[in-house]
């Protein structure tokens, strides 16, 4: 037995700072470099120095592979490779290379602009030399990393450039979902992946225990809400991420306002809008069919009612939507915007995803309603409004990805405890498979079994379904059992047949066989037995190619022979006879002729 070794540095047990260390086959992947954003001290980043075996981690890991560009999967990179110590291979998608170091970039603007000294932070150096050791791979592309190790990519959905990893060693694989998205929507496909049977699949289980409702019905409720508040002149905040979820609902709305003719003002963050666009226009093959097939006429992107958004817009009398970032309300723009209009009761924020622990947004979705800013307490009087856009899978999402990997094993992480217990109590008596979810910190081992690849000759194969005069029928579904010469060429092992071994090998044939002389208490005359012999042969025991020779003897296919002879008035002597190719045929004929029942 072999086995696999994972132990999540984040998202054990919780929703943020992914980073999963997985050893197998001897080799060490880190899966995913986040950062936590409920937290501004020494937790924000993954303990590094829990992997820290007195060597550097350039010669510990075998490489990092990156799911996608939002921060609590990417935002420790630069952290771990430059300042901490890595100069090993990074893996992750073309979008996600081109658009990660920009988001990291604002965010690192963000940080150091609100806590002053940034001693233990990354600088912009340390983004663009981190993003120069990265390695840009293509969906279905295998990869091989080393001459064990290959990972091949498949895609997440979520948000653009998000991919799930298949990731094999020898006869061992996982596969690492990332975060992914088993709807399709606006601008973006569903997750698919092959049926690759990993020995382990781990998946992130954000909304393990939600089964959302319909699509259409929630967009509907979310531009109602936003068209209730502005025609009573309230200004609506939507904090967003700055590419996934704003595009899905700024085509929502953007669509919505052009129908309706309105002329309420709805701004964007500057900047981000227009290198979104950009990257969508890039990476075009990434997005859904009906995006790909309109872009050249149109483009979904290019919003006419949708505009960039000024700071000095924030006090501006009357109605407005403002999307801005980040999404979870815990800097930047959007906790700025926050702050200005929270206290009055005609604003209403809209929260259209998940918010981790520690955030403002996690604090306002759950009731709070005094929120302390820099020492001062803001009343928080506007309406708070959660409508789940995520475009994480829900509990449904993720059954239908176990059924279509078919994994050995199960892991969740990227989710909270509570929810956790519940999903792997429902995978575990629904597919029958162990489910595992490790807290950050705890090392799961798991056992598999090793398999060897063998090719085998087409004769060979051929041969084996061929009946040699055996009583059972190959089966398709079944397995059978096969006799040949095993060869190893360098690491490759070959079964062949002996003749193919013997000619390629150019050595002599040499013929091995058994013989079995045993007493039937039959009064009859010999010739008259082995009349009967032919008889059972042919009639009970099914054997094929049973020839009764003129010497009397009986052979069957060709290697195996039986002759009878008269011992005296009531015994008849059998010799039974058969080459060691026919083990498996001269045992069963054997058992066959020493029950006197089956002949007489």
């Amino acid at each position: 037995m072999t086995e696999i070794k994972v132990v999540p540095l984040g998202a054990g047990q919780d929703v943020g700072r992914s980073c999963i260390i997985v050893t197998l086959g001897g080799k060490n992947i880190m899966l995913d470099c986040g950062m936590h954003m409920g937290y501004n001290d020494n937790r924000r980043f993954p303990d590094f120095d829990y992997i820290d075996d007195g060597k550097p981690l350039t010669d510990f890991l075998d490489c990092v592979i990156i799911s996608h560009f939002h921060l609590d999967h990417c935002g420790a990179l630069p952290y771990m490779t430059e300042i901490v110590g890595y100069d090993g291979p990074i893996y992750m998608t073309h979008p996600t290379k081109a658009i990660a170091p920009i988001l990291l970039e604002d965010f690192r603007k963000i940080t150091v602009g609100k806590e002053g000294d940034h001693s233990n932070f990354f600088t912009s150096e340390n983004i663009k030399t981190c993003m120069k050791k990265s390695i840009a791979v293509n969906l279905h592309q295998r990869v091989q990393v080393d001459d064990e190790l290959e990972i091949k990519a498949y895609y997440a959905g979520h948000v653009l450039g998000a991919a799930m990893f298949h990731i094999r060693v020898g006869s061992q694989s996982i596969v690492y979902t990332g975060d992914y998205n088993m709807t399709p929507d606006r601008h973006l496909g569903a997750a698919w992946i092959d049926k690759c049977r990993p020995d382990l699949l781990i998946t992130e289980s954000t909304y393990a225990t939600t089964i959302r409702d319909s699509k259409r019905c929630r967009e509907r409720d979310f531009l109602k809400k936003v068209l209730d508040c502005v025609e009573k002149g309230g200004k609506v905040l939507i904090p967003v991420f700055a590419l996934g979820r704003a595009q899905e609902l700024c085509i929502l709305l953007e669509t919505f306002w052009d129908r309706l003719n309105l002329k309420v003002p709805v701004y964007f963050t500057q900047g981000l809008a227009e290198k979104a666009n950009h990257y969508y226009k890039l990476f075009i093959s990434w997005t859904n069919q009906k995006i790909k097939k309109t872009f050249v006429h149109r483009n979904m992107f290019d919003f006419k009612h949708i505009k960039a958004f000024d700071k000095a817009y924030m006090d501006n009398p009357g109605a407005m939507v403002v999307f801005a970032t980040p999404g979870m309300l815990h800097a930047g723009l959007s906790l700025q915007i926050f702050k200005r209009w929270c206290t009055s009761d005609k604003n209403m924020v809209i929260m259209p995803g998940y918010c981790v622990q520690g955030t403002v947004g996690h604090k306002i979705l759950n009731g709070v309603k005094k929120i302390d800013f820099d020492g001062h307490t803001v009343d928080v009087r506007m309406k708070v409004q959660y409508m789940s856009f995520s475009a994480h899978a829900d509990a449904k999402g993720i059954i239908q990805l176990i059924r279509q990997s078919a994994p050995k094993n199960v892991m969740l992480v990227h989710g909270e405890e509570g929810k956790m217990v519940f999903l792997k109590k429902k995978i575990r008596n629904e597919f029958g498979i162990e489910c595992y979810m490790p807290a950050n910190g705890e090392t799961v081992t798991i056992e598999t079994t090793c398999k060897i690849p063998v090719d085998i000759s087409l004769k060979l194969l051929k041969r084996s379904f061929t009946d040699h005069g055996g009583s059972v029928e190959p089966a398709p579904k079944r397995s059978t059992l096969v006799n040949g010469v095993l060869v190893m060429d360098d690491s490759d092992l070959r079964l062949l047949s002996t003749e193919e071994t013997l000619a390629e090998l150019e050595l002599p044939s040499q013929t091995i066989r058994f013989t079995s002389n045993f007493v039937l208490s039959i009064a009859l005359p010999a010739q008259q037995v082995t009349e009967k012999i032919v008889s059972a042969l042919k009639t009970r025991a099914k054997c094929k190619g049973v020839l009764h020779n003129q010497d009397g003897s009986i052979s069957i296919s060709e290697s195996v022979l039986i002759q009878v002879s008269k011992v005296d008035e009531t015994n008849i002597g059998v010799l039974l006879s058969w080459s060691y190719q026919d083990e498996d045929l001269g045992g069963q004929l054997h058992k066959f002729l020493k029950n006197q029942s089956n002949i007489i």
